[in-house]
């Protein structure tokens, strides 16, 4: 149990050094691309640790797989809590930024700053193995120029995996991006271990460009530009798959829809019937005209001389002129 004590503090640390940088820089909006800093450090440091014991750890520290998917599915339920606003993966940051979200200038800084911090979280674990607090950190230490890659399969097949991965993270991640933060978060932390489980014997569908530098950019097998087709390339091409799929278009490159027909809000007025016409017209005509338009109203009250007369007249069957 002391190479896991071990491993749990050095976990501890490394999100307490997070935290703290985070905070430090929350009051500059200026410096927000340094939360993208600290997002990716611990996001690399801990999964290299994790890395660790999932090599070495079983045979030199007794832990066993469920151990390991325990522990990743923490450290991503973590990530995605104290990260809130920053992802630490420049394929989402290169979302934002196609969707109009997001300038240029912040965008770029966002993405340095992650594969910095990346870099940094592969130093500092290297220093935390050179200490050899543990047999289990003592070997590797020995071993990690040495690495075993992530890559296991050809390039073409590593290409297809992380771009069919990225696929359907971005496009899940799209549709919860709205949704309550205890929905999002659980859901995407149990998504990436599943992937992640599911794909280690392929790529271990990292589906992070700085991610995967930190992890296997630096163990042997394959060139940098082969890691970058696989990691980079894909991870890429599967967002902006995602991205059209759930728009219809990029609204960065096009702004027309390419997929899906949209709708007018606003329906076109049907004809008026004639009565609304003919007030419609009233409306543009003078007082008099109106009124004499206007049908005659029936006339309330007694009858006139001239009315009794008329009545007599037209029961007796003659007319007044007659009777002169």
């Amino acid at each position: 149990m002391s190479g896991l004590n071990a491993s749990l503090g050095y976990f501890l640390s490394v999100v307490i050094f997070a935290v703290l940088v985070k905070t430090l820089f929350r009051k500059w909006p200026r410096f927000s691309f340094v939360s993208e800093f600290a997002a990716s450090f611990m996001l690399v440091a801990c999964w290299l640790e994790i890395q660790t014991i999932v090599e070495v750890g079983q045979w030199a520290g007794g832990l066993g797989q469920d151990v390991t998917v325990t522990m990743l599915f923490v450290l991503l339920l973590t990530h995605g809590v104290l990260g809130a606003g920053t992802s630490g993966n420049p394929s989402l940051v290169v979302q934002k930024f196609l969707q109009l979200e997001a300038g240029a200038l912040p965008t770029a800084l966002a993405v340095t700053a992650q594969f910095t911090g990346a870099h940094l979280a592969v130093l500092a674990a290297r220093y935390y193995w050179s200490l050899e607090l543990t047999d289990m950190h003592m070997i590797k230490n020995l071993m990690w120029r040495e690495c075993s890659t992530s890559l296991l399969v050809s390039v073409v097949q590593g290409f297809f995996t992380e771009c069919a991965c990225a696929l359907v993270f971005h496009l899940i991640q799209l549709n919860l991006r709205r949704r309550s933060v205890l929905i999002r978060v659980p859901l995407i932390a149990v998504l990436l271990t599943f992937f992640s489980h599911v794909a280690r014997s392929y790529t271990s569908a990292f589906m992070n460009p700085s991610l995967a530098y930190g992890l296997t950019f630096h163990c042997p097998g394959f060139t940098f530009k082969e890691y970058a087709v696989v990691y980079w390339l894909s991870s890429l091409t599967g967002m902006m798959l995602a991205l059209l799929l759930y728009m219809g278009h990029i609204p960065r490159l096009f702004a027309k829809n390419l997929l899906y027909f949209q709708k007018t809000r606003f329906r076109v007025p049907k004809g008026d019937k004639p009565e609304k016409k003919k007030k419609r017209k009233a409306k543009g005509l003078p007082i008099h005209q109106i009124v004499s338009a206007a049908p005659a109203a029936p006339r309330v009250g007694p009858p006139t001389n001239n009315d009794l007369d008329y009545s007599v007249d037209s029961w007796s069957g003659r007319s007044r002129d007659t009777s002169l």
